[in-house]
């Protein structure tokens, strides 16, 4: 139900429909003081750590977490979720994936009823359950106790024609009302539209709900262990850019939880000699706890971020992390800043690693290998699958061992990344450029310089309109030869019945106006390169329109339509791509490799 209302089909009509629609029992909702279902699940997850034994606690489930609940805890969950006021009696119509089964666990207990009209959605099921409630406040309760899941909808029919429904003192703060007709938005962070609705439905008040919340009651599958536990040796190093990269270096890294302060210690590639090596410089870190507490063995660590500044473009640094201690340090690595002048270069691009991170090690290992001269890696989000959960993070940074300490990462954040509504941890892993719309906020969206490149990195789980004023302000300002958008959700979709027409809409005529070369993609799960692209159409060249790609690195895939724009296209294939810059002739070769290095397809686009 990822595109809950793309392409619906009804599949039963209406008669049966229709007499449920104009019963006229009056239910009644108690709602209390707003009591936060955030500091309820809290006091929950600390309870259970404090009255329960780890290996029970990594074996819930659904009935044994419900036996747990207080009869106030489970009432807050049940009403507390979203709440709003009508000034006259209403149906209120849950909007659900049938795949559900007894979630939300309140529907039924709640005394909502099927309405027996269910539509074909990508595959799947969607169904519609009523209740009827009388003017006044109306509490609703948690998507699901065990995470996942696409969240539920919400419609509004009145039982009166006087006075007109007014909708008040919605909860929480992100909840809009809009009309329940074809091309409404069901979500107000997501771009999916409503489709050509039966007439009994068309018309409708819509409460647009927040989907990123359907995990804020997540209390299955909750409590896990890390596989790589930290210690008091520095571990997880990892290179971005959040300054000038010609100029300056941003190392990250891990930490136990004695160990709270860290240093860089470098030197010039140049300058060391093993017999008389040059005094190292010394930068200090900015140090901060990381605490998750369902992380049941190993819960509080400390981040380490230093950036290095005044270095020399193109020159090579050896450098290592600590605390300062003579045996706190890691093993000696280099990284190389970019050129101060136009200079031929390389880099790797990958689409979803997300799942099977064992597996995704050795296409990541396997490009370090063939192309050891590529300069940095660009990640076009979804790194991992559950991305506010830290031991997902730790295998992706085990996984990478031995590359990201050598050569930086410049992510864009997938949809797994905003799990739980925000991409907290993201944000607190990664140190990136602050340079993204004003009233954005920082590290989301960013642009830095290469060479004679630019590259315009974006978050696609945002509304596309939230970026728009500064992409177009920053491409018109760009001077750069070659020039690169970075996001997650295609604005040309691989996967069957997937669309995303907001941001093809509003992105690709920058796209267009200012000739982006190469939008660099993810999400699809199914590599796929289009025709050169303009005005949404195909273009005559390379010179005229914009490549997009999707590609897929991890192990999950998705199957692939034929469409009308795809020039190039496989399925059931982990790939990483090459991106060769070539000043002679000003020339870019784009090379993508599977993972045992076989090449699986290459453009070459001249200027």
């Amino acid at each position: 139900m990822t595109n809950m209302f793309n392409q619906v089909q009804q599949r039963s009509a209406g008669l049966a429909l229709a007499a449920l629609l104009l019963s006229t029992a009056l239910g009644q909702a108690h709602v209390g003081s707003h009591p936060s279902v955030h500091d309820t699940v809290a006091g929950i997850i600390d309870r259970f750590r404090k009255t329960i034994r780890e290996e029970d606690l990594l074996k819930l489930d659904l009935a044994k977490v419900q036996s747990l609940l207080t009869d106030k805890e489970r009432k807050t969950l049940s009403t507390e979720h979203i709440s709003f006021h009508v000034n006259v009696p209403v149906k209120v119509i849950i909007i659900r994936d049938a795949a559900m089964l007894d979630k939300p666990f309140w529907l039924k207990e709640r005394e909502f009823r099927p309405m027996g009209l269910k539509i074909k959605v990508e595959g799947n099921d969607v169904d519609f359950w009523v209740k009827d409630f009388a003017a006044g406040p109306i509490g609703l309760g948690v998507n699901s106790l065990t995470g996942g899941n696409a969240h539920y909808g919400v419609a509004l029919m009145p039982l009166k024609l006087e006075p007109k429904l007014e909708v008040t003192k919605m909860y929480p703060g992100q909840l809009r009302i809009a009309s329940l007709k074809e091309g409404t938005q069901p979500f107000v962070d997501r771009t999916e539209i409503f489709p050509a609705l039966p007439t009994i439905l068309s018309g409708l008040t819509v409460i647009q709900t927040v989907y990123e919340s359907r995990d804020d009651a997540k209390l299955i599958n909750l409590f896990r262990n890390t596989l790589y536990t930290s210690s008091t040796k520095p571990d997880q190093i990892l290179l971005t850019w959040s300054g000038d990269p010609k100029t300056t270096q941003t190392i990250q890294w891990r930490s136990g939880p004695s160990v709270s302060k860290g240093q860089v210690q470098w030197v010039k590639k140049s300058q060391y000699n093993r017999f008389q090596p040059a005094k190292p410089k010394v930068t200090k870190a900015t140090s901060s706890k990381l605490e998750q507490i369902t992380l049941l063995n190993d819960p509080l660590i400390h981040r380490h971020t230093a950036t290095l500044t005044g270095l020399d473009p193109g020159t090579t640094y050896l450098y290592s992390v600590g605390n300062g201690s003579d045996d706190g340090w890691s093993e000696m690595a280099e990284f190389t800043t970019a050129p101060g002048r136009i200079r031929p270069f390389s880099f790797v691009y990958m689409g979803d690693a997300q799942n099977g991170l064992d597996h995704w090690s050795s296409l990541v290992q396997n490009a370090f290998r063939q192309r050891p001269d590529a300069a940095f890696y660009v990640m076009a989000g979804d790194l991992v699958d559950r991305g506010n959960e830290r031991d997902d993070w730790d295998s992706l940074f085990h996984n990478a061992r031995g590359i990201y300490d050598r050569r930086p990462m410049i992510p864009a954040i997938g949809n797994h990344e905003v799990q739980g509504g925000h991409p907290g941890m993201y944000l607190e892993l990664f140190d990136l450029p602050r340079n993204g719309p004003e009233k954005l906020e920082p590290e989301r969206a960013y642009t830095f310089k290469y060479s004679n490149a630019e590259f315009f990195v974006l978050d696609s789980n945002l509304m596309p309109d939230t970026q728009t004023a500064w992409l177009e302000k920053t491409l018109a300002a760009s001077t750069a030869t070659w020039k690169f958008a970075v996001y997650h959700h295609p604005a040309y979709s691989s996967k069957p019945e997937r669309d995303n027409p907001n941001i093809r809409d509003l992105w690709t005529p920058l796209f267009d106006k200012y000739h982006v070369d190469m939008a660099l993609q993810g999400h699809d799960h199914a590599y796929l390169r289009t025709y050169p692209m303009k005005g949404q159409k195909k273009a005559n060249s390379t010179a005229e329109g914009t490549v997009y790609i999707v590609s897929v690195s991890g192990t999950k895939y998705y199957e692939q339509d034929p469409r009308e724009y795809t020039e190039f296209g496989m399925t059931n294939v982990s790939t990483f791509q090459v991106l060769d810059i070539q000043i002679s002739g000003n020339r870019l070769v784009y090379r993508s490799y599977d993972t045992e290095g076989k090449l699986r397809d290459n453009l070459i686009i001249e200027k």
